[in-house]
């Protein structure tokens, strides 16, 4: 299954592939070149089909819980100062997305929409500290039953060029659903509450719709109760 926003592409890609195919086949009479022409054909097309598609997920959705967004590797956590919707402290996730990973978004939490605002920006690579407030960028706010409003952004990298979101203001969003797509290359950066658990590491690989980034925190005295 491949993702709605990639089928001119790979429809595209398709006719190119076939018509480098064909045109070779009978106007190239070197054997090896046109052997080499057609085969690099059909690897451009396999790492398009590879890079759009869509698997299918079933997410057991959880209150207690925020999901990762996206595929990829756990490259920032720490404590920042959030200053586009909040205006105050909150605990940053960063997850990077290669080109080989699924880029499709997934709302983290169920819950609506209070925010969600496009910014252009520059094309820095995704893992440079600045790309999170100067690359191309959308940023949308859920309000949710548990954790209040957490917020996360979809942050194009050196090779993404459209960043699609397809949050708007007032929607009620089920988590684990699609929420948009980044192409070529990206990150995103989930901004939570300081007293949420984190509960992934540094360079950690995470799954959309499957891995808990964050957690209800217990509070010491329910650990207390739970023990007694």
């Amino acid at each position: 299954m491949f993702h709605r926003e990639g089928q001119k592409i790979i429809l595209f890609t398709f006719l190119i592939v076939a018509g480098i195919i064909l045109a070779s086949q009978f106007y190239v009479n070197i054997a090896w070149l046109r052997w080499g022409l057609q085969i690099a054909a059909i690897i451009l097309l396999i790492l398009i089909l590879q890079f759009f598609r869509n698997p299918t997920r079933k997410t057991i959705k959880n209150f207690d819980e925020i999901l990762a967004p996206v595929d990829g590797k756990v490259v920032v956590i720490e404590e920042v100062e959030e200053t586009e919707f909040f205006h105050e402290k909150r605990r940053q996730v960063s997850i990077f997305m290669s080109p080989i990973n699924v880029h499709v978004t997934r709302y983290p939490a169920s819950g609506t929409i209070q925010y969600s605002k496009y910014h252009p920006g520059k094309y820095l690579v995704a893992w440079h500290p600045k790309s999170s407030t100067e690359n191309e960028r959308t940023t949308v706010v859920i309000r949710t039953p548990k954790f209040g409003d957490i917020l996360y952004r979809q942050i194009a990298g050196a090779m993404a060029r459209r960043i699609v979101n397809y949050a708007e203001e007032g929607e009620n969003v089920q988590q684990g659903d699609d929420a948009g797509f980044i192409k070529f290359g990206s990150r995103v950066d989930l901004l939570l509450p300081l007293d949420c658990a984190v509960t992934v590491k540094l360079n950690q690989k995470v799954t959309g719709a499957k891995t808990c980034i964050a957690a209800i925190a217990v509070k010491k005295d329910e650990e207390q109760e739970a023990t007694d």
